[in-house]
């Protein structure tokens, strides 16, 4: 079972060309998955799942409160490694055909208001690197709506101030332009002129945008320290990831005037209807307006 699968992370690696974190994704889905066939269900050979032993695995989810959209994800995961197994001739049926996958939960993304954004934005303090480096991350994360993943990503290349865009790649490979407004252009550059050579490390060059302590490239897990940091710094109560300021961007895209269509763009969504969840939130803020204000609410 696992040669079945290390061929199947090679197939998602290198045919299809999935983003690093997806992989990750699937390989741990089915990793659960293959412990359970191996350990719970006794079964040594993939050819002998039957869609009871899938129905079992998904049950001891639940027993577990995964949530709805954690087993939907097992769920894909669990399809896709059967087709490819019958499609490869390495078994004889999909046991997966008939797995229902179950209706997820909608829930809002929490998003900060102006005024939270605001402190955010002004809390990184100081002329050093490190000071200028933060607040050139926030206002660049703020006012493009980028993943975390594509920000540490970023290379200094990538940022073209003189015509106010940067260049970004997203999910599946897939290239975007992004336009960057004035102020995070000015905090981009004073960072470039001023903070990035104080971090840089002159036995070693590096092409990264955004720089750690080192003089390496930032990680996922940096910024998000950084983050926490900054968040109890400007005094914000809410919970807070590096997802909130993509939420927040977007959110406040729609709360001012602009169409789904272009935040669909700028985000990298594939399918629109993604990007309209985004909707329901600047619908909600509306009806929390109006219910606090109109005299006859």
């Amino acid at each position: 079972m696992e040669d079945a699968l290390k061929d199947f992370m090679h197939f998602l690696t290198v045919e299809k060309g999935l983003a690093k974190n997806t992989i990750v994704s699937y390989e741990r889905d089915l990793k659960s998955y293959i412990r359970f066939l191996v350990h719970v269900e006794q079964l040594t050979d993939l050819n002998a799942v039957r869609r009871g032993n899938i129905v079992a695995f998904l049950s001891g989810l639940k027993q577990e409160e995964k949530s709805s959209k954690t087993i939907a994800r097992h769920i894909a995961s669990i399809r896709s490694f059967h087709q490819f197994l019958l499609r490869e001739k390495q078994t004889e049926h999909d046991p997966s055909v008939h797995i229902d996958t179950p209706q997820k939960e909608r829930t809002l993304p929490k998003v900060l208001s102006m005024e939270e954004v605001e402190a955010l934005l002004d809390a990184p303090k100081g002329t050093d690197g490190f000071g200028l480096r933060d607040q050139a991350m926030l206002e660049l994360m703020y006012a493009t709506g980028m993943r975390v993943s594509e920000l540490i990503s970023l290379d200094v290349s990538d940022v073209h101030g003189t015509m106010g865009f940067v260049r970004c790649v997203g999910k599946g490979s897939k290239e975007r332009i992004i336009p960057i407004g004035k102020t995070a252009l000015a905090a981009i550059d004073r960072y470039l002129d001023k903070g990035r050579p104080l971090l840089a490390n002159p036995k070693k060059s590096c092409d990264a945008l955004f720089l750690n302590h080192h003089g390496g490239r930032l990680s996922r897990q940096g910024f998000w320290k950084i983050l926490k940091g900054l968040a109890l710094k400007a005094n914000i109560e809410k919970e807070l990831t590096p997802h909130t300021l993509r939420h927040s961007f977007a959110t406040h895209l729609l709360m001012n005037g602009a169409d789904l269509r272009s935040v669909q763009e700028m985000l990298g969504h594939a399918d629109i209807s993604t990007t309209q969840i985004y909707t329901h939130i600047t619908n909600t803020r509306l009806k929390d307006v109006y219910t606090k204000f109109h005299p006859r609410a």
